[in-house]
C-alpha cells in the first residue's frame, strides 16, 4: 500500500454493520457489510458494497434483490461471526436465527435487527475486488427501537475484527 495512505485516516470513517442477505432459488444466504448506504431520495434507493467472490454476491447477481437488516448495538459476537465470519457455501446461516422472507422473497433477518429494507437490483458496479450494488427500495420496516451498531464500536467495545474479503480488512493493524 502507498506510504502516502495513513490506515488510520481511513479508519476514521463512520460505518454501521449490517446484514446484507438474498437467495439463488431455495438457497438463502447473508453477510455481514459495512458498506451500506443510501445513496438517492426519489427514487429511496441503497447500495451495498460486498466482496465478489462472496456467496451473497452471488446470490444478489441471480435474483436481481437484496435485502438489509440494521443490527443492533447490543449484537453479540457470536451472531456476527455466523454471519461475517462463516461461508453459506459451508452451512445455513439463517438456522441459527429468527428470519422471514420479505415482499421480494430475500430474507429478512428478525434477531438483533432495527429494522429491515428489501431492494430490487437497478445497477451493478465491479470496483476491483468488490462488486456495488444499487437498489431501489421496494419495502421496508422498523422493528424495535434502539441503537444502530457502528463499525467504532464493534471494534473499539467488542474488539472485533474485519474479515479478509471486508473492504476495511486492512483496517485491522490499527489500533
Amino acid at each position: 500500500m502507498d506510504a502516502a495512505i495513513d490506515k488510520k485516516a481511513l479508519y476514521a470513517l463512520s460505518y454501521g454493520l449490517y446484514v446484507v442477505s438474498s437467495r439463488k432459488g431455495d438457497k438463502l444466504n447473508g453477510q455481514v457489510a459495512n458498506a451500506v448506504m443510501q445513496v438517492t431520495a426519489d427514487p429511496i434507493s441503497m447500495v451495498a458494497c460486498l466482496h465478489r467472490d462472496n456467496m451473497t454476491t452471488e446470490c444478489i447477481r441471480d435474483s436481481k434483490i437484496f435485502s438489509i437488516s440494521i443490527l443492533e448495538e447490543e449484537t453479540p459476537m457470536t451472531f456476527i461471526g455466523n454471519f461475517g465470519f462463516k461461508c453459506g457455501r459451508d452451512l445455513d446461516k439463517f438456522g441459527k436465527c429468527s428470519y422471514e422472507l420479505g415482499d421480494t422473497g430475500a430474507p429478512l433477518v428478525l434477531d438483533h435487527s432495527l429494522a429491515v429494507i428489501e431492494a430490487k437490483v437497478s445497477k451493478e458496479v465491479d470496483v476491483f475486488t468488490h462488486v456495488m450494488f444499487f437498489g431501489e427500495v421496494v419495502a421496508s420496516r422498523h422493528i424495535r427501537e434502539g441503537r444502530p451498531l457502528t463499525y467504532a464500536h464493534y471494534h473499539e467495545i467488542k474488539k472485533g475484527k474485519s474479515p479478509k474479503n471486508a473492504p476495511t480488512f486492512t483496517l485491522n493493524e490499527v489500533r
